[in-house]
Formats: C-alpha cells, sequence, structure tokens
C-alpha cells in the first residue's frame, strides 16, 4: 500500500503544483475516502505535510519579497491561539470514536465546500473590495477583521486541514484588494506554515500522526509539486480551477453525507 500513498501524494503534489491550491482540499479527502484512514489521523499528518512543503515555498516568497509580514502577523497573532485551543479542546475526545470521526468528516466537507466557492468567486470577491477600497468602514476594520479572519481559519484548519489555501488567498484578496496577487499568495502560504505546523504538532501529541504515511506521501508529493509548477504555465488557469471547484463540490457532499 505505500506505493499507492506515494503514487496519490504524486498526483496532489502535481495538481497543487498546477493551481497553487492547498493539498489538505484533496489528500485529507482522499486519504479518508479511498484509503479508509481514521479522519483524526488523516488530518493530523496532511497538517505536518502541508507544513513540511509549504516551508520551502514560504523560503522562495520570502527571498523575492514576496511576502507582507504585517499581514502574515495579523492572521497568526488569531489562528495560532485558535489552533492551540481547538487542539486542547480535541485532546478531551476519544480520538477514535465515531462522534469524531463524523465531526471531522463534516467539518473537512463543509471545508471544501467553503474553498470551491472561493475558487469560484475569487475574481468576483476581489472586483467588489476594489470597488470600496478607499471607503473608511473598509481600511478601518481591516486589521481586526483579519484577527477575526485568522481565529476561523485556526480552527478550521486544525479539525479539517484544509482552508489555508485557497479559502485564506480569496478572504485576503477581498480584505487587501490593492495588495499583489503575488503578495497574496506569498503572505497566504507564509501564514499557513507556523499554522499547520502548531496544528500538527498538536495532533502528534494527542496521538493522531501516521508518521509511516507521512513519509510515502512526500516521496510522491514533492516531486509532484516540481512538475506541476514548471507545468501550470501551460495549462490554462480559466479550464483547471472550474474543474478543480467541481471535484470539490461533489467531494464536500459526499463527506457531509458520508
Amino acid at each position: 500500500m505505500d506505493w499507492m500513498y506515494t503514487l496519490s501524494g504524486f498526483v496532489v503534489g502535481a495538481i497543487v503544483g498546477l493551481t497553487g491550491v492547498g493539498g489538505g482540499s484533496l489528500m485529507t479527502p482522499l486519504l479518508v475516502l479511498l484509503f479508509g484512514v481514521h479522519p483524526a489521523t488523516a488530518v493530523g499528518t496532511d497538517l505536518l505535510y502541508a507544513a513540511i512543503t509549504k516551508a520551502g515555498g514560504t523560503v522562495v516568497h520570502a527571498r523575492k519579497g514576496h511576502v507582507d509580514w504585517q499581514v502574515t502577523r495579523l492572521l497568526a497573532t488569531g489562528s495560532i491561539p485558535a489552533a492551540g485551543l481547538t487542539i486542547w479542546a480535541l485532546s478531551y475526545l476519544p480520538r477514535q470514536s465515531a462522534a469524531v470521526s463524523q465531526l471531522i468528516s463534516v467539518s473537512l466537507g463543509v471545508a471544501l465546500l467553503l474553498t470551491a466557492a472561493a475558487i469560484i468567486f475569487r475574481q468576483q470577491l476581489q472586483q467588489q473590495a476594489l470597488a470600496h477600497a478607499d471607503d473608511a468602514t473598509h481600511t478601518q476594520f481591516r486589521a481586526p477583521v483579519t484577527i477575526a479572519f485568522g481565529v476561523l481559519l485556526g480552527v478550521l484548519v486544525t479539525v479539517s486541514s484544509v482552508g489555508a489555501g485557497a479559502l485564506g488567498a480569496a478572504v485576503l484578496f477581498y480584505l487587501y484588494p490593492r495588495l499583489p496577487a503575488i503578495r497574496i499568495i506569498g503572505s497566504d502560504v507564509a501564514h499557513a506554515v507556523p499554522l499547520t505546523l502548531v496544528a500538527g504538532l498538536g495532533h502528534w501529541l494527542i496521538g493522531s500522526v501516521d508518521w509511516s504515511l507521512l513519509g510515502s506521501l512526500l516521496l510522491g508529493s514533492l516531486p509532484g509539486i516540481w512538475l506541476g509548477s514548471h507545468a501550470s504555465a501551460r495549462v490554462p488557469d480559466r479550464i483547471l480551477r472550474p474543474i478543480l471547484a467541481g471535484m470539490l463540490v461533489l467531494i464536500g457532499g459526499k463527506l457531509i453525507a458520508h
């Protein structure tokens, strides 16, 4: 089965490289629905997988000046404490119980549907935000709203491992419409690293990480991301994103009904 995990890691890594959408949106449901991995273990393992794979991306973005550290700090101010509190709450629940499995599956399904909506409506959100970019209300409450969204991301990512990618970027496009797209993406990736690391280590402490599985996934995903990133310029974004959004809607609906 290990080679199947590696192959899955390669496929998901290639899709991440092509689209830029976080691997958790595909990897976690793949582990749960196809391989029958317990949802808690799938989430915990995927969080550390995300922290490792996105760390390299953060270094590249930071060296090129594509990270707005103020935005990243505001998000982390809300998300890191929220992740810690969520882990603390999860530690009081029986890890292999049906209730925990159902909670994580439904949370994962909802997170996937939100991610699909973020992919589909990202441009509309950005255009609407640009129209109100200079409004006093939009700028006055930007910092506290960013922190509040960080709290929401902290809970959602810790429970489902999904949300730090496309969903986070979509909200940042809305809150900071005048920030160049590359700096939005760089800031979002930079914030995802400490969030997924803290949440992933928390899951490890409560026994929800499979290290052998993590190694098998990384073995496939790292070359997959490299190949996908190089091929992305040749594949039209307007074709890839609707297909990916449709997949997430189908998978999210199945998890909620699971």
